[in-house]
């Protein structure tokens, strides 16, 4: 195959994820015009120390390329014990918020795997249930999910696996201190 040729397909499948990704922001009534409203749901009962954790997109391509994701938080240190992290889902896609150590090469080097996603199994916990807290199919555009957990001292990354996000920079990290 000629690069010519390669770039065209590429340009094609690009211009078709762009598309079908303003046709989802337009089903879901997310207009490139309209702002999100968040809905209002908010953990019960969290504990003392908190980290507002904003998730969002710029839409862009998927599958390694120039996708436009973001994780933000509030803060970058936070008192060892209980912690309640709040994510909220100011973008146009699902995103979800893992807690992990940080690994030995430092943040943003966890190995991806064909399918976009990072081995999770050593995961403290997760927020990825629209308006409620805990384990879900996902953080729906507008909507916040939480999780409590119980942190030690040390550095943690916060990081989004719904495929290719984590892979295109979408974690940061807080120090629990």
């Amino acid at each position: 195959m000629t690069n010519r040729a390669r770039t065209g397909i590429f340009v094609a499948v690009a211009l078709l994820t762009l598309a079908s990704m303003a046709l989802i922001g337009v089903v879901r009534g997310i207009g490139p015009t309209q702002s999100l409203t968040i809905a209002n749901c908010q953990p019960s009962h969290p504990a003392a120390a908190r980290v507002q954790v904003s998730l969002s997109d710029g839409g862009g391509m998927m599958g390694g390329s120039a996708m436009m994701v973001s994780l933000s938080a509030d803060v970058a240190a936070v008192p060892p014990g209980r912690v309640t992290l709040i994510a909220t889902n100011y973008g146009r896609l699902n995103h979800e918020l893992l807690i992990l150590s940080v690994p030995a090469d430092g943040p943003g080097t966890r190995p991806v795997g064909p399918n976009g996603k990072i081995d999770e199994s050593a995961s403290l916990g997760e927020a990825s249930r629209s308006c409620g807290d805990g384990v879900g199919n996902g953080i729906s555009p507008g909507t916040r999910s939480w999780v409590t957990v119980n942190l030690m001292p040390g550095t943690y990354e916060l990081l989004c696996d719904v495929p290719w996000h984590y892979a295109n920079g979408m974690f940061t990290t807080i120090t629990v201190r």
